[in-house]
């Protein structure tokens, strides 16, 4: 899959449609994901509808490619048809719990990441959008989704209408650890983030927000510690109404 070594989020799409039977085949062909007991615990929502995108638009912080891109697909984690099937055969099912929560999460971000490949491979473009549980409730609103299905990874899909430069990544030895975990020492952290910081863009987006560093960019600005313990605090309320 060489592909992967090139590949690039979208935010731009062309006019041009996404075909049902192409979406289809790439949907059907994800199914080969791994996946916890062969259950296969993940829905996706597929939006089309420019006036449903609009209603899924402020749940992404309003970002442009939700109502540009020709196809929204949400992916989520999903345990209300498994119980269903146990209810409908004799079986007493009993997965609302957290443990089931984080099987069926892993499930549906395991299939939303092969589908991403096959449709990149297919020359389409997406976007990741981790907004999806920063407004789980909106989403679930707009989607309809009954209990025991919780939105988890949502994507935007088209063909490309632009050509991105490639980003960085951190280096392998930052994220290997062989046999046991070896702690990160100040040397090590230079060693794995000291290049990524000299680059010239992640400089100017320093210079831009007037900090001092890169990691000040992100702990200040972009996932401070109020807004993540905001955040996290209504997905619980939600995940406790929704699972």
């Amino acid at each position: 899959m060489e592909t992967i070594n090139t590949r690039k989020t979208i935010r731009k799409y062309t006019n041009k449609d996404v075909s049902e039977p192409l979406l289809r085949t790439l949907l059907e062909k994800a199914e080969r994901t791994p996946t916890m007991g062969n259950l296969q615990l993940y829905s996706v929502i597929i939006t089309r509808n420019a006036k449903k995108k609009a209603q899924l638009a402020p749940a992404h912080f309003n970002q442009p490619m939700v109502e540009g891109a020709p196809v929204v697909l949400t992916f989520c984690a999903d345990f209300r048809r498994t119980t269903l099937w146990a209810e409908n055969r004799k079986a007493t099912p009993g997965y609302d719990n957290l443990l089931s929560f984080l099987n069926a999460t892993t499930d549906a971000l395991l299939y939303c990441q092969t589908f991403c490949n096959l449709a990149e491979e297919e020359g389409l473009g997406t976007c990741f959008l981790g907004t999806t549980i920063y407004n789980s409730k909106t989403i679930i609103e707009v989607l309809q989704l009954p209990r025991l299905v919780m939105p988890v990874a949502t994507i935007t899909l088209g063909w490309p209408d632009e050509d991105p430069p490639l980003v960085d990544r951190l280096p392998i030895d930052s994220i290997i650890h062989n046999e046991t975990y070896n702690d990160y020492t100040p040397d090590r952290i230079n060693a794995f983030y000291t290049p990524k910081e000299q680059l010239p863009e992640n400089k100017h987006f320093v210079e831009i927000n007037n900090k001092e560093t890169l990691a000040q960019v992100f702990t200040d600005l972009r996932y401070t510690k109020e807004a993540n313990e905001a955040i996290s605090k209504e997905l619980l309320e939600t995940l406790k109404k929704q699972w």
